[in-house]
């Protein structure tokens, strides 16, 4: 009887190493709910060091970026902030190809940061899908599987999320949002794609814009729909759900295509998602009020840790875009101005960041060190001399006044005030009085 039971507990575990798929388990590559993309295509904005320091201020932990710059890889060392990194586009077809040397990519720009660097995820291109550029297109499922096993070589794949974000150009139709679709130009891509995805655990990542909505088509949506503003919303019949802002819409339209494509599991988080704060004159939503307003309310949404209509239970995660505004990306005018801060790091406007303190704030606090500084050693000077005047009784006596184009011993605060004219003999100033008054500066100063 033992032997039996012995034979088939060992042919149950053959049998459940056969038949269960090899199935990873999914990484978690973002804490709490918000996040934000780090964009540089600019040259005046502060060095990655300052960016950590702002960021940490802020207490903004999830960050993205385009590539994978190891100057901003290094000055993230240490600080604990979660970075997922970029493959940019023109190096998907590349990894796509040569498995070789999506190897050494990871060996380069993950593993040799790690730990000290906190990277969770590689970002497999930016909107491939859905763009005019097919070869990229099909390149796509091969980059993410040749990174993907690379983490795996190099025993990186349980803390290294591989993913990839879509645009909005990926869905045939996303109104009402529960009738949302793939393009069938797209589905021969995505489909695959979804299949590796939900193997290895990842989410469906989504770019989604309210700004851009609201731009094209500003006769048919409610602008307070955009920025989640009091609005009538909508009510989408067919799910029986009813949306009082335009973010929850896209996303819950993203699940309806991932629910008819077969992958109901699937988490979708937003990569990329703010509002402009300057535009062309084809952009008159872009200003700074409405853009404040978006950012605001989003955060405050997100503060809330709750899903959408069609997934209640699921914490929204959002990375906003972006940290600044970058002055060279080509484009329209808002395509440079999404930035949360600013090039010199002070704030674009107030939605509870504090950023950095401009240039013109640091010289002032450094010149006010630096005067107090100077003046504790004048305060010094003068109480010692005035102790050695006392001991030669030099000090009985009146001093000179300086002439009117002399300039002044020290700080005009610290002066006394010429006396008022008179014929009465001067008053003698004892050593004990200097010292007196020396201290007294030396305290309202400090």
């Amino acid at each position: 009887m033992n032997s039996i039971s012995g034979f088939s507990l060992r042919l149950l575990i053959v049998l459940s190493i056969i038949i269960v798929p090899n199935v990873s388990p999914a990484v978690e590559a973002f804490t709490g709910t918000y996040g934000i993309n780090y964009g540089r295509i600019a040259d005046n904005i502060p060095s990655p060091d300052k960016v950590v320091r702002l960021l940490r201020a802020d207490k903004i932990k999830n960050v993205r970026i385009y590539d994978a710059d190891h100057s901003v890889l290094q000055a993230f060392s240490g600080s604990g902030l979660e970075l997922v990194i970029g493959l940019p586009n023109g190096y998907v077809k590349e990894m796509s190809y040569n498995p070789d040397h999506a190897l050494t990519w990871v060996k380069e720009n993950v593993q040799a940061f790690l730990p000290g660097t906190n990277i969770v995820g590689i970002a497999v291109g930016n909107e491939v899908l859905g763009g005019s550029d097919d070869s990229v297109s099909e390149a796509l499922l091969g980059a993410a599987k040749n990174l993907y096993n690379a983490t795996k070589e190099l025993q990186l794949h349980d803390v290294i999320q591989i993913s990839t974000a879509h645009s909005q150009a990926v869905f045939s139709d996303s109104y009402p949002p529960s009738n949302c679709t793939f393009k069938e130009s797209v589905v021969q891509y995505m489909k695959p794609l979804l299949e590796f995805f939900s193997q290895i655990g990842s989410p469906f990542c989504l770019n989604a814009y309210p700004f851009l909505a609201y731009t094209y088509n500003p006769g048919q949506i409610d602008i307070n729909y955009a920025l989640f503003k009091s609005n009538d919303g909508i009510y989408d019949e067919k799910a029986d759900l009813h949306y009082d802002n335009m973010l929850d819409a896209q996303i819950d339209a993203a699940y309806a295509a991932l629910e008819d494509s077969g992958f109901t599991k699937m988490e979708v988080i937003v990569t990329e998602t703010g509002w402009a704060s300057h535009g062309d004159q084809s952009e008159p939503a872009a200003t700074a009020d409405n853009a404040r307003t978006y950012n605001y309310n989003l955060r405050k949404r997100l503060a809330k840790r709750k899903g959408t209509p069609r997934r209640p239970k699921s914490v929204l995660k959002v990375y906003v875009f972006a940290l600044f505004n970058e002055y060279q990306k080509p484009g329209a005018t808002s395509e440079r101005n999404f930035g949360l801060f600013k090039a010199d790091g002070s704030t674009a406007y107030d939605i509870g960041f504090s950023g950095l303190k401009s240039s013109s704030a640091e010289s002032s606090i450094l010149s006010l060190k630096d005067i107090r500084g100077r003046a504790f050693v004048l305060v010094v000077a003068v109480a010692s001399a005035a102790l050695l005047l006392e001991g030669t009784g030099a000090a009985t006596s009146p001093s000179p006044a300086p002439p009117p184009d002399s300039p002044p011993d020290f700080p005009i605060w610290l002066r006394p005030p010429p006396p008022p004219p008179s014929s009465a003999p001067p008053q003698v100033v004892t050593a004990s009085g200097i010292i007196f008054m020396a201290i007294a500066a030396g305290w309202l100063l400090y």
